[in-house]
C-alpha cells in the first residue's frame, strides 16, 4: 500500500511537471513567433521600420483588448528583441521559461548569453538564481582566469574544467549570508552563515562541488588541526579545502592551509583522486605577497576574496584592470 501510493505520488508530480515544462515551452515559442512576425514586417521596407514603434503600440491596442495584459506593447517590443537575440528557433531550451529568456535578451553580448543560457539549463537555475548570477557578473568573473572560448565550452559541456583555476572564482560574491559589511563578527559567524546558506553558498563555488564537512579535525601526531569547511568537486575529481580569515592574509595562512593540502594528499586521497585544492576565503589580501609566497607554478592553493554585496559594473571593471595589470607586472619581471 504504501509503495503503491507513493509511486502514484512520483507519477502525478512527474506528469504535472512535464505537463508545466510543455506549457512553459509553448508559451516562449509564441512569444518567440510574435517577435518574428514584427520583424519580418519592419523588413518589407524603409517606411515600416519608420513607424516600428507605433506599430507594436497599435498591435499592443487590439491584442490586449482580445487576450489581455500579456501582450502588452512591452511585451511585444521582447518578442520583437527575444527573435533577434535567437533567431533560430531550434536554439532555443524547453527547459527554460519565457520569464529566463526575457533576462538572458537583457544582455548585448551574444557570448554571454549563450553562456548564460548553457549554466541556466544545465544547473536548472530558476529565474531568480539565473538573475543573480547576471547581477554577480560571473561570466566576467570567470573571464579574469580564461579566454571566453574556454568558459563557453565549459558552459555548455562540450569541455570538462581541467584547472582548478577554471573553477575558482575571485572574489566570491556572498550577499545572500545577509553579513552587514561593516558589522564586526567572526570566522564562525561566517562559517555558520554559509552553513546555513548552503545551497546558495555551492551555487556561488559553481559546478560540480557537493560538501562534505565542516570543522574537520586532522591530528598529526599530539597535535590537533580543524578545516573550516571540506568539499568535494566531481569534475575535478578532487577535495577543496576552505580556510577562512577574517583578515587580510599572510604567508603563515597559506603556509597553513599548504599543511592541510599536504595532509589530505597524503592521509586521505584515494589513488585515482586528482590533488587537493586549497581556497584561503579572505576578507583582504595583498596579491604580491599570495604570488611570492606560493611555489611558481601553484595549482593547488589560491586565495579568494569575499565581498557582502553584489558588485557595480564599475568595481568588477576595476577588478579587471587590477588583475590584468598584476599580469603585467608579473610578465615584466619574468
Amino acid at each position: 500500500m504504501d509503495k503503491l501510493l507513493a509511486d502514484l505520488r512520483l507519477i502525478i508530480h512527474q506528469s504535472r511537471e512535464s505537463a508545466a515544462r510543455s506549457v512553459n515551452h509553448a508559451l516562449t515559442l509564441m512569444y518567440w513567433q510574435i517577435g518574428r512576425l514584427i520583424v519580418e514586417d519592419e523588413q518589407q521596407g524603409a517606411e515600416r521600420a519608420v513607424y516600428g514603434k507605433a506599430l507594436i503600440k497599435n498591435l499592443s491596442a487590439q491584442l490586449v483588448a482580445d487576450y489581455g495584459e500579456n501582450f502588452s506593447s512591452r511585451n511585444l517590443q521582447l518578442s520583437r528583441q527575444f527573435y533577434l537575440a535567437f533567431p533560430i528557433v531550434n536554439s532555443l531550451s524547453s527547459q527554460l521559461t519565457w520569464t529566463h529568456y526575457k533576462v538572458l535578451i537583457r544582455l548585448d553580448d551574444a557570448t554571454k548569453r549563450a553562456f548564460y543560457l548553457a549554466e541556466a539549463e544545465k544547473n536548472a537555475w530558476t529565474v531568480r538564481q539565473l538573475e543573480r548570477q547576471v547581477n554577480s557578473l560571473l561570466y566576467e568573473r570567470l573571464l579574469l582566469s580564461q579566454d571566453k572560448e574556454s568558459v563557453l565550452a565549459i558552459a555548455q559541456a562540450k569541455e570538462k574544467p581541467t584547472q582548478p583555476s577554471q573553477l575558482i572564482k575571485d572574489p566570491m560574491v556572498l550577499e545572500f549570508l545577509g553579513l552587514k559589511p561593516q558589522a564586526s563578527y567572526y570566522e564562525h559567524d561566517l562559517e555558520n552563515a554559509i552553513i546555513t546558506h548552503i545551497q546558495e553558498f555551492l551555487l556561488e563555488l559553481g559546478n560540480g562541488f557537493s560538501f562534505v564537512a565542516r570543522q574537520k579535525r586532522l591530528f598529526i601526531e599530539s597535535d590537533e588541526f580543524k578545516i573550516d569547511l571540506v568539499f568535494y568537486n566531481r569534475l575535478l575529481q578532487c577535495f577543496v579545502l576552505l580556510d577562512l580569515k577574517m583578515d587580510k592574509i599572510t604567508h603563515q595562512d597559506l603556509g597553513q592551509l599548504q599543511m592541510y593540502v599536504n595532509y589530505y594528499d597524503r592521509a586521505i586521497r584515494e589513488p585515482h583522486e586528482n590533488p587537493t585544492i586549497g581556497v584561503l576565503l579572505c576578507a583582504d589580501k595583498n596579491d604580491a605577497v599570495v604570488r611570492y609566497t606560493l611555489p611558481e607554478h601553484n595549482t593547488q592553493l589560491f586565495a579568494s576574496k569575499y565581498q557582502l554585496h553584489l558588485p557595480t559594473e564599475e568595481q568588477l571593471i576595476a577588478e579587471i584592470q587590477k588583475e590584468l595589470k598584476g599580469q603585467d607586472d608579473q610578465t615584466s619581471e619574468d
